[in-house]
């Protein structure tokens, strides 16, 4: 591969492992975990949230998507409930993006209507409300108004984000850009209904017309969105990782995502490759089905240290059963922090992660 067409340099490249990336970089407290579903970015925002909070640091891991697993993984109710205490030190917590949607519409709603003093009004102020309460892709502006809110608040030493899928992720990324088109068109429409913005007022027997506070909680909203941006693209304090398997159509998605996060500025931490299969396993008798599949992956593999390789934090192994509980979870740490990068020099995995291969299953 040349360098013209060699994924974007990471953050990884100076560090040997996952805990010397963090071990260098302790500013680096917004930690993302992203890529296709269904790959282990649950998975591993787990695993690293457990391995931060048993060393001492407090802990927050969270997620957005509705279709995410942290209840599974810790088997804990938690969706809904803000964040759930699992052990000293880690929080996790799912939020109810559907729910913060409806609150939101209705909020801005009833305030539009009360500055008004109107229960109906003329077909330009029904369409200011629809404008102002229905915003363009209302659920990515809801996760990232939620992601927001998480990270405002600033009571945790870590905060890991079990991302969306990378179609939605990237979406949301550029939510700054959207929300200043969006509030452009808000302006406009507020122009063409100053009249009955003027008659409103002289029914209240008021000497001024009020300043428009939808557009100026518009306008705060963006603000926020615009902070939380500069949070998610600073190269000190903020790291993505993409997690893949060796499979050469999940290679060539994770390769096109990277190049996109990084026109956003998104600062990539480095690559988690996961699931997989011990080579060890060609020696045991193996029917050919798996066979084949461990020779796939070893054509995938050389291809990912050919392109990636230098960037790639840990090889995580295929495990013999799914990893909830948090039994699995630390299992899944220790193989994340502890090992697991390629060894350059020798061509192989690291002694430990060579050694939890052995087991096979789904991490």
């Amino acid at each position: 591969m040349t360098d013209s067409t060699r994924p974007p340099a990471t953050l990884a490249t100076a560090a040997s492992s996952f805990r010397e990336l963090f071990d260098q970089n302790p500013d680096r407290r917004y930690v993302m975990f992203g890529g296709k579903g269904g790959l282990g970015k649950t998975t591993f925002s787990a695993a690293t949230a457990f391995w931060l909070a048993r060393q001492g640091k407090k802990v927050l891991v969270f997620s957005v998507d509705p279709q995410a697993s942290l209840s599974d993984i810790f088997q804990r109710d938690i969706f809904g409930k803000g964040p759930v205490k699992i052990m000293d030190n880690l929080w996790a917590q799912e939020i109810d993006a559907d729910r913060h949607i409806k609150e939101y519409q209705e909020e801005v709603r009833k305030k539009i209507r009360d500055m008004y003093g109107l229960d109906e009004g003329p077909q330009e102020i029904e369409e200011y409300i629809e404008a102002a309460s229905s915003e363009p892709a209302r659920e990515e502006s809801a996760i990232f108004d939620s992601v927001v809110d998480i990270l405002a608040e600033g009571d945790y030493d870590y905060y890991i984000y079990d991302l969306v899928p990378l179609g939605h992720a990237l979406y949301y990324l550029s939510m700054a850009k959207v929300y200043d088109e969006w509030i452009s068109k808000i302006t406009h429409l507020r122009e063409e209904m100053r009249e009955y913005e003027e008659v409103a007022a002289r029914m209240r027997r008021q000497k001024e017309v009020e300043e428009d506070q939808i557009l100026g909680e518009l306008q705060y909203i963006r603000n926020r969105i615009n902070s939380a941006s500069r949070i998610l693209t600073d190269r000190q304090k903020t790291a993505f990782f993409f997690v893949l398997v060796p499979e050469q159509m999940i290679l060539l998605d994770t390769r096109k995502a990277a190049e996109l996060f990084a026109k956003f500025d998104v600062p990539i931490g480095g690559y988690v490759v996961n699931r997989v299969l011990p080579e060890s396993l060609l020696d045991e008798g193996v029917p050919a089905y798996l066979r084949s599949r461990i020779e796939m992956q070893a054509g995938q593999l050389k291809e990912i240290r050919a392109t990636v390789g230098r960037d790639v934090l840990a090889y995580v192994p295929e495990l013999e059963r799914d990893v909830t509980g948090l039994e699995m979870i630390e299992r899944v740490a220790a193989l994340l922090f502890e090992g697991g990068r390629w060894d350059e020099t020798t061509q192989k995995r690291s002694p430990a992660a060579a050694a939890a291969g052995s087991a096979g299953g789904a991490a």
